[in-house]
């Protein structure tokens, strides 16, 4: 299998993690091969992801080695196994569109849902996981293993839970992609990225008919959403975008030059848009399930991941702001 073969499906190598570059895109490279052979649409390899990274939850619910002994273990390298699995789809799927030429706005709104759809079982799940075995953290606080006392325990990590799903996560890893099909946006141009923006987004939504549509109306209104929530935390990059258009006439016109100079100030952040992905979420997963203490993953995710972002929001933001006054825009 050629390097260069492999690289032809990246979106870009400046977007690329080192360890996607080592290991999920080779797997995921053959995974798209093996699609393309048998005529298998995106979509399909999109939603088969979903699916094996959800079922998931069911063996990380049950994967405690300290209260199941080895059947827990076997449980939790199962539910690893099938996350793992999962994620080699989420490359496929768009290494397959790229390959094929297969790129549809329905596949664009489904691969972003897809990490959504596998962690919030999974999410879930670890909180059922707490319920059942709690004994050895309520021994560290003193606290009496009662059943009413088990119910609220599980009542706070459930609302702890909740908010890193919904708040943190979420919003991490919508940031984080936002960065970088802007990144993509300006280092390829329009039809090398996936940069969308609710007002476009809002007018195929208006423009499609209810009849037939549903699922896909649904879909949009969630999208819709989606790049709402992106927008409302970069408010420095709407406003250069909205100064490129008006000066520029159009933002497929701002020259070679502004987009050379972007991408060299954007580099460097594309290290921390990477880590806010999957790969660093689910090795930090694996390791607090293996070691037993699954809810450490929450703190790590609202604590280290939510410094994170901040960090590469204020960089980005202040990047833009530069811009605007640098090129007097």
């Amino acid at each position: 299998m050629k390097k260069e073969t492999i690289k032809s499906t990246y979106k870009s190598n400046d977007t690329e993690e080192w360890l996607d570059k080592v290991w999920t895109r080779p797997i995921g490279y053959v995974w798209a091969l093996f699609f393309k052979r048998l005529h298998v649409h995106p979509n399909v390899v999109t939603i088969l992801s979903m699916i094996i990274g959800a079922s998931s939850a069911f063996f990380f619910a049950h994967g405690s080695y300290r209260t199941e002994g080895t059947k827990g273990l076997v449980y939790n390298l199962i539910a690893i196994i099938l996350l793992a699995w999962a994620n080699f789809y989420d490359s496929a799927d768009g290494q397959l569109a790229r390959m094929t030429g297969q790129k549809t706005r329905l596949g664009r709104i489904l691969d972003g849902a897809a990490s959504e759809i596998w962690f919030i079982p999974i999410y879930l799940s670890l909180v059922y996981r707490f319920y059942l075995h709690h004994d050895l953290e309520f021994s560290w606080l003193e606290i009496a293993d009662t059943p009413a006392n088990g119910w609220i325990a599980t009542s706070i990590i459930l609302a702890v839970v909740l908010y890193s799903g919904f708040v943190c996560h979420s919003r991490q890893c919508g940031l984080a992609d936002y960065y970088r099909q802007i990144h993509l946006f300006f280092l390829k141009g329009e039809s090398g990225s996936e940069l969308d923006n609710s007002v476009q987004q809002q007018k195929i939504y208006n423009e499609t008919p209810w009849k037939g549509n549903v699922l896909w109306k649904l879909f949009l209104k969630t999208y819709i959403n989606y790049t709402k929530t992106q927008e409302s935390q970069t408010p420095n990059f709407q406003l250069l975008m909205k100064k490129l258009t008006d000066k520029y006439h159009g933002i497929e016109h701002v020259p070679l030059s502004f987009r050379e100079h972007f991408r060299t100030l954007s580099l460097p952040l594309m290290k921390w848009a990477n880590i806010l992905t999957f790969n660093t979420r689910a090795i930090v997963l694996y390791l607090t399930c293996l070691t037993d203490f699954p809810w450490l993953y929450f703190c790590f995710e609202i604590i280290v991941m939510g410094l994170i972002c901040k960090y590469m929001c204020y960089r980005h933001e202040k990047l833009c702001k530069q811009l605007l006054t640098d090129c007097k825009l």
